[in-house]
């Protein structure tokens, strides 16, 4: 499905930071089928990861003020006003690690992070609202905060993207939804001990048709599984895998609502 329009809150735009732009350019496009539109930066190439065109994420090589993180994932939230929004993040106990600041004439963003360290941008979309597509294989489907103090994070976010909140029905922990509107557009987890000293981090969900043959074609691509292929009752399937370079995301293959 093709997207118009993002709301306050909404996830609207994926970046990889890679230590290894073209083994990860090759990773992405093997695994997801996604096209590719290189763009010349003075670290090398700004890309625009596409399907049939329509831009769904993008990838860049980490410069060198960036070279001590690990390759990871970015989650954007779309924001009405990215100025004011910045200011509410630090007025939350959050930090504004870089912006707010114009990109050319795609719009405006900040990065930050959260009160317990979690990074994530926001931005206020001109010319390029983010992603293009949703609901179809290979788009981001789901974002999925993992904190240790989910009451203060919950205060932050609903604060910062003005979120509400639901408790979803899981069996053995408690599992927090966030919602814009009616919307569903994200879920929060406690972090337990099992963790160990992780950091708190978000997460990004790609659907995919088959959660276990993208598995095992991760696996031949060089991924490392983290959580094998497990289902969520009357949710999906899903499996955590980190990227050869180390960058971790998950994949799900969700219950058709209407079968």
């Amino acid at each position: 499905m093709k997207v118009q329009q993002y709301q306050q809150g909404q996830p609207c735009w994926l970046e990889l930071a890679t230590h290894d732009w073209a083994a990860g350019k090759a990773f992405y496009q093997a695994l997801f089928g996604w096209g590719a539109d290189d763009m010349p930066m003075p670290e090398g190439h700004y890309t625009m990861l596409q399907i049939e065109g329509d831009d769904i994420a993008a990838m860049y090589p980490m410069p060198q003020e960036m070279q001590a993180l690990p390759t990871h994932w970015m989650v954007y939230f779309a924001v009405d006003d990215v100025d004011v929004t910045a200011d509410i993040v630090k007025q939350a106990g959050g930090q504004v690690v870089a912006g707010p600041h114009s990109v050319g004439d795609a719009g405006r963003m900040a990065l930050c992070t959260d009160p317990e360290g979690s990074r994530f941008a926001l931005w206020q979309g001109q010319d390029h609202i983010g992603i293009k597509r949703t609901q179809e294989p290979n788009t981001l489907c789901w974002v999925e905060l993992a904190c240790r103090d989910t009451a203060r994070a919950k205060q932050f976010y609903s604060q910062v993207l003005g979120y509400h909140t639901k408790l979803a029905d899981m069996a053995d922990f408690e599992y927090t939804e966030w919602y814009v509107g009616e919307q569903a557009v994200g879920g929060m987890m406690a972090m337990t001990e099992e963790w160990g000293d992780a950091p708190a981090h978000w997460m990004n969900y790609f659907a995919v048709e088959d959660c276990d043959a993208s598995v095992v074609k991760a696996k031949n691509l060089g991924a490392t599984v983290c959580v094998p292929a497990t289902d969520i009752p009357n949710v999906g399937r899903f499996s955590v895998l980190n990227d050869p370079q180390g960058g971790f995301f998950s994949i799900i293959s969700l219950v058709d609502p209407t079968a």
